[in-house]
C-alpha cells in the first residue's frame, strides 16, 4: 500500500475543502445461483468539468483506493476532461457462507447478504491504517447506538500525545466533531465499531485506529437493516477465483495488507491459485503484471 500513502497524504487537504458531495446510492446485487460467485457489471465514467476522483468515488460508493487502483494512468488531482474511468462495480464474492456481514479487509469492502432475498449490497468501507490493523474476527453485531459518544481509549491518547503533543478529549458528544458520526454498530464484546465518520476521505482506504468507517448514507442503511445478532466476519482474501458457467475462468487480484512469506512480487501465489492457473503459460502471462501492480478488476483467463 505504499504507493498510496504519498497520494492519500497529499490529497486530504483537498478532500477536507472539497467534502460537498454525497454517495448516489448502496450497490445492490442479485446473487443468481449458488454456484455463481460472479457480481455486477463493468461500469465506466466519463470525466466532466469538475470532477475528481473522491467525488467519482462517492458517487458510485466506491472505495477511493479501489477507484484509483482501477485507473492508475489517470491523475488524480487533474482529469482530462472526456477521458473514461473504469468503476470498479464487478467483483467475485468472497469464498464465504453467504449470510450476515462479511468484510474483506484487502478490498476494503462490506459485504451484507440479504436473509428474505438473493440480494447482497455492497459497501465501501475504511479499514485500520498500518499498525493498527482491523483484527480478522467472527462475531455478532451485539449493539446499535445513534448519536454515538466518542470516548477515545488510552492507546489512542497515548498515540496522540506521542505524535501531537496533546491528548484528546476524553469524550466528544453526538454532533460534526464526532469521529463515529451518527451511527455505530458494536462488534460482539470488543471495542471494535462499524460506523460512520465526521471525515469522509477515510472511506475506501487504510486510516482508522481498527474500526470499520462508512459513509454516512451507508451506515444509516446498515443500521436501519441489519438487525442485533447479525453474524459479522472480517477476511483477508486479497486473491478471489471462481469457475462461472463451467468453463469461464476468472480471477480478482487486491493489494495484500502485510508483506507475507512466498510471495511473487506483492502477492502470495498459493498452491490454490497456482491449481486454478494451471500450467497454461498464456494465463501466467494475463495475471503475473497483476500479480506485481494489483488493480481490483475481474481478469477472465483466456488462451
Amino acid at each position: 500500500m505504499s504507493q498510496y500513502k504519498i497520494i492519500l497524504f497529499t490529497l486530504l487537504p483537498i478532500f477536507i475543502l472539497l467534502d460537498i458531495c454525497a454517495p448516489l446510492m448502496a450497490n445492490v446485487y442479485d446473487m443468481q445461483g449458488l454456484n455463481k460467485r460472479l457480481i455486477g457489471e463493468p461500469k465506466g465514467h466519463t470525466v466532466v468539468k469538475g470532477d475528481y476522483f473522491q467525488q467519482i468515488a462517492e458517487q458510485y460508493d466506491v472505495g477511493f483506493l479501489a477507484l484509483l487502483a482501477a485507473n492508475p494512468n489517470h491523475d488524480p488531482f487533474l482529469l482530462e476532461i472526456g477521458a473514461e474511468i473504469i468503476i470498479p462495480n464487478q467483483m467475485i464474492l468472497p469464498f464465504i457462507t453467504r449470510t450476515g456481514i462479511v468484510i474483506n479487509l484487502p478490498e476494503l469492502r462490506l459485504y451484507y447478504f440479504s436473509p428474505e432475498e438473493s440480494k447482497v449490497h455492497v459497501f465501501p468501507v475504511g479499514i485500520g491504517r498500518q499498525g493498527l490493523s482491523t483484527p480478522l474476527t467472527s462475531t455478532v453485531i451485539s449493539e446499535k447506538r445513534k448519536d454515538p459518544i466518542w470516548r477515545p481509549t488510552k492507546e489512542m491518547q497515548d498515540r496522540n500525545f506521542a505524535e501531537h503533543g496533546e491528548y484528546l478529549a476524553k469524550e466528544v458528544a453526538a454532533g460534526p466533531n464526532n469521529p463515529f458520526g451518527k451511527y455505530a454498530l458494536r462488534l460482539g464484546t470488543s471495542e471494535y465499531l462499524i460506523h460512520g465518520s465526521n471525515k469522509r476521505f477515510g472511506i475506501g482506504m487504510r486510516a482508522s485506529s481498527g474500526c470499520i468507517r462508512m459513509y454516512d448514507n451507508d451506515i444509516k442503511w446498515l443500521f436501519d437493516n441489519v438487525p442485533i445478532n447479525t453474524q459479522v466476519r472480517v477476511v483477508n482474501q486479497p486473491v478471489k477465483m471462481s469457475y462461472e458457467n463451467g468453463d469461464k475462468q476468472l480471477i480478482e487480484i487486491h493489494q495484500p495488507l502485510t508483506d507475507l512469506e512466498k510471495t511473487k512480487g506483492n502477492v502470495i501465489v498459493t498452491k490454490a491459485m497456482q491449481r486454478f492457473v494451471g500450467t497454461e503459460r498464456e494465463y501466467w502471462q494475463q495475471i503475473l503484471p497483476v500479480i506485481e501492480n494489483p488493480h481490483g478488476l475481474v481478469i477472465e483467463l483466456i488462451k
